[in-house]
This record gives C-alpha cells, structure tokens and sequence, in this order.
C-alpha cells in the first residue's frame, strides 16, 4: 500500500507517548470515511486505503490524520435534525446515510421510507417524530436496531412491527412517537434475497 492519498499527521518528538486507540475508536472513523466516500469526497481507491489504514492504526494521531483533510461537518458526523416531509409524494433514505440524532417525519397522503441496511450510526439513540396523515412510514431495520413504537396512537391508522431474528446486541435504538392518523406506520427487517434464504434453509 502506498501512503500517496493519505494526509500526513504533524510529529512532535517531544510528545509523550500517545494512548492506544480502541476498536470503537476506528469504527467511528470508518464510519466518517464511508460517509465521505458516499459524498464523492474520496475516490473508491482512497476509501480503501484510508480504511486499511484505519483498521492497522495504533495511535489517535493516526486516526486524526486520516480525517484531517475533510470539512469538519463530514469528520462531526451526524446532524442534529433532519426533517422529511412527503406530502402526496414519496422521500426516502437509503445506502449510506448517516444516521442523525433526531428526525421530523411527515407523511400526508404520501410515503416516506428509512432504509437502515447500509446507513452510518454515529449514536446509540434515535428520536422519530411521527405525523402518517394518510400516509404510510417504513422503518426498514438491521441486526443490532432495535425500534420502539409504544409511543405512536394510532388513530383510524394502524402500526405494525415485525422484529429482526436473530437478535443481537444492540447498536442503535430507535423511538418512535407521533400519531397514525388515518395512515400506517411499518417496521421490519430488509427482505432477504433468494440465496439468503437458500443458506438459511440448507
């Protein structure tokens, strides 16, 4: 591996010996890049190399290096609020999107769909406010997420949950509060594919 994409870290030889860093440390560095790469500020070459950087680094001037050189919004991760509102059309998030600490979501007449198969969880917890006027919300979730919907009424509507087996630990609670009115709120798993569902028979 060449270091010729990578940014070069400052070295102070009169520094004390850094800390080690941990695992979770360069997962929410992996995260970061991934981000980045899907907001075409890395090329797939410079993901990857960044990635197998990150995965042998020792020290936090290390990890800090291989974010250096990205705007601090893309290296502080997720946003506070993000607001979807589908009003007889249809919004959605889906691939890799980071995941922000709360969401706003409005379905009026319309859909709106959160796909959590390949999105960047910057934070154990996330907060859905809820409005489905007629309108349908679907959570679609993965191992490791968990969702709460005691808090949604469901008012001429209806909420349906369909958990994830196996469980794992978990990575990231959601909660959802608001109202079903005269609309459905849905949570379950990502369809398997065909060839998942042969190995899981076999």
């Amino acid at each position: 591996m060449t270091d010729e994409g990578l940014p070069v870290a400052p070295h102070d030889a009169g520094a004390k010996p850094e800390l080690r860093v941990s695992h979770e440390d360069r997962e929410r560095v992996v995260e970061v890049l991934t981000a980045a790469a899907g907001d075409g500020r890395l090329s797939a070459a410079e993901l990857d190399e960044r990635l197998e950087a990150t995965l042998t680094a020792r020290t936090s001037s290390e990890l800090t290096a291989l974010t250096a050189d990205l705007p601090e919004e893309v290296a502080a991760g997720a946003k506070d609020v993000v607001r979807l509102d589908s009003q007889g059309g249809s919004a959605a998030r889906r691939g890799r999107w980071i995941v922000p600490r709360k969401m706003e979501i409005l379905a009026a007449g319309g859909s709106v769909k959160l796909d959590f198969t390949d999105a960047v969880i910057t934070s154990p917890t996330l907060d859905i406010q809820a409005e489905a006027r007629g309108g349908r919300l679907v959570v679609v979730t993965r191992p490791g997420i968990e969702v709460d919907v005691d808090d949604v009424a469901a008012r001429g509507g209806s909420v349906r949950v369909r958990e994830e087996r196996p469980k794992e630990p978990v990575r990231l609670m959601i909660k959802v509060s608001g109202e079903a009115d005269g609309g459905t709120v849905v949570v379950r798993p990502r369809r398997r594919t065909p060839w998942k569902w042969a190995r899981r028979r076999a």
